[in-house]
C-alpha cells in the first residue's frame, strides 16, 4: 500500500537505462514518485512546468531530491545506494534477499549490469548508423515534445556528437569491439536459458540485480535497432522478460520466493560465469590502471586486446564488492565462495 508513504521526486528520462532501472524498483516496492522529465529545451516555455532544481555534483540520470538537515534540497544520482537507502525507508516488497550470501550474489549481478552491460548498450547505440540516428532523433524529442524542428535539428546533432565522443570512456572502439558484442550475445543467450527454470535472476521474486539488468535491456531490447533486432532473432524471452519486468506493481511475492543459493540453478551459475570470464578481469585490469594512474588501459581481455580511458569511478566498484565479501559472516563467505567456485568471479577477491 502507498497510503502515507513519502513521494519521491525525481528527474530523468526514457533513454536512460538507469532511470529505467529506479522507476522499475519503485513501481514493484509500491514507493510514490513524481517523475519530471528531462527538458533539452532552454527557456522555453514547456520549462514553466518543472521546478528549479538544485544540481547534482555529477549531473547523471536519474536525479533524486531530498532534503537536508536544514530544509534544503539535495540531489543524488547513484542507484545503487538509492536502493539501499529506500530499503530503509520504506517497509516491504524488498529488493534486497534477506539471506546474506544471496543478496551478496544480488550485488554481484547488479554491478555486472550497472557496469558492464552498460557498454553494450552504449556501443550499441552509438556505434551502428541506424542507431546512432534513432538516438539522435528520438532523445531531444524526450526532452522537449514540442519544439519546433529547426530547434531539434541542432540538438540532435549535438548529442549525437557529445555521445560518440564518449565512446572512449565506456570502452567502445574498434579494437574493443568483438569482445562487447561477444559477450553481449552470450548474456542474453545465458539469461533466456535461465528465465525458462525461473522468472527472476534471484527466484521467483525480483533482486536489485534483475532491475539492473533489466535498465540496460529496456535500451538494447525495446529502443536501440541492431540489438533488438539480435535479440528478437535469437532471444525472444528475453524481450518478453524486459516488457513484463516494466511493471511489476501488482506481482505478488512472499519471503520463500528467494532462490535457495544453497541449491542454485546451473543456469545462475552459468550467468556468473559469464562475470568471471569478462566483467572480473576487466575490473581488476581497470583499477590496476586507476592506482598507477595510467593514461589508458590496455590488457588482454577473453584472448583478445582492450583499450580505454581508466575508469574511476569503477576501481570503487571494486572496493565495495569486496569490502561487502569481507563483511560477509564466515559461513555465508563459504557458501558464497561454494556457489563462486570455478566461475572466476574469485579472482576478485584473491588478489
Amino acid at each position: 500500500m502507498t497510503e502515507g508513504r513519502k513521494i519521491q521526486e525525481l528527474m530523468g528520462a526514457p533513454g536512460s537505462p538507469y532511470t529505467r532501472k529506479m522507476l522499475g524498483v519503485m513501481r514493484f516496492r509500491h514507493i510514490p514518485y513524481r517523475l519530471e522529465r528531462q527538458s533539452r529545451i532552454a527557456n522555453a516555455s514547456e520549462d514553466r512546468h518543472r521546478k528549479q532544481r538544485v544540481q547534482a555534483k555529477v549531473p547523471l540520470l536519474p536525479t533524486f531530491y531530498f532534503e537536508d538537515d536544514q530544509g534544503g534540497e539535495i540531489a543524488v544520482t547513484d542507484s545503487s545506494p538509492l536502493i539501499r537507502r529506500f530499503e530503509q525507508e520504506y517497509e516491504g516488497r524488498s529488493i534486497i534477499p534477506s539471506d546474506p550470501a544471496l543478496a551478496f550474489i544480488d550485488m554481484l549481478l547488479e554491478d555486472y549490469g550497472d557496469e558492464w552491460l552498460t557498454k553494450a548498450m552504449f556501443h550499441y547505440r552509438w556505434h551502428y548508423d541506424a542507431d546512432i540516428k534513432k538516438g539522435g532523433d528520438i532523445l531531444p524529442r524526450w526532452g522537449g515534445i514540442s519544439q519546433p524542428e529547426d530547434q531539434v535539428r541542432p540538438i540532435s546533432e549535438f548529442i549525437r556528437a557529445r555521445q560518440i565522443a564518449r565512446l572512449s570512456y565506456v570502452g567502445s572502439n574498434e579494437v574493443t569491439k568483438a569482445t562487447i558484442e561477444g559477450s553481449f550475445k552470450r548474456f542474453i543467450h545465458l539469461l533466456d536459458k535461465h528465465l525458462t527454470e525461473q522468472p527472476f535472476l534471484m527466484g521467483e521474486r525480483p533482486g536489485a540485480s534483475d532491475f539492473a539488468v533489466y535498465g540496460q535491456l529496456t535500451c538494447l531490447a525495446l529502443f536501440d535497432p541492431t540489438p533488438q533486432a539480435i535479440i528478437l532473432a535469437a532471444c525472444p524471452r528475453v524481450y518478453a522478460w524486459v516488457e513484463t519486468v516494466e511493471e511489476l506493481s501488482g506481482y505478488l511475492v512472499s519471503d520463500s520466493d528467494w532462490l535457495d543459493l544453497d541449491n542454485p540453478p546451473e543456469t545462475l551459475k552459468n550467468i556468473l560465469a559469464e562475470v568471471g570470464r569478462i566483467y572480473a578481469p576487466y575490473l581488476m585490469g581497470n583499477a590496476k590502471a586507476v592506482m598507477e594512474k595510467a593514461d589508458k588501459l590496455e590488457m588482454e581481455l577473453d584472448g583478445k586486446p582492450w583499450v580505454q580511458n581508466p575508469f574511476v569511478y569503477q576501481a570503487k566498484c571494486l572496493q565495495w564488492l569486496r569490502e561487502a565479501y569481507a563483511a560477509l559472516q564466515a559461513a555465508d563467505r563459504r557458501r558464497v565462495d561454494g556457489v563462486l567456485k570455478d566461475t572466476g568471479v574469485m579472482q576478485l577477491f584473491e588478489a
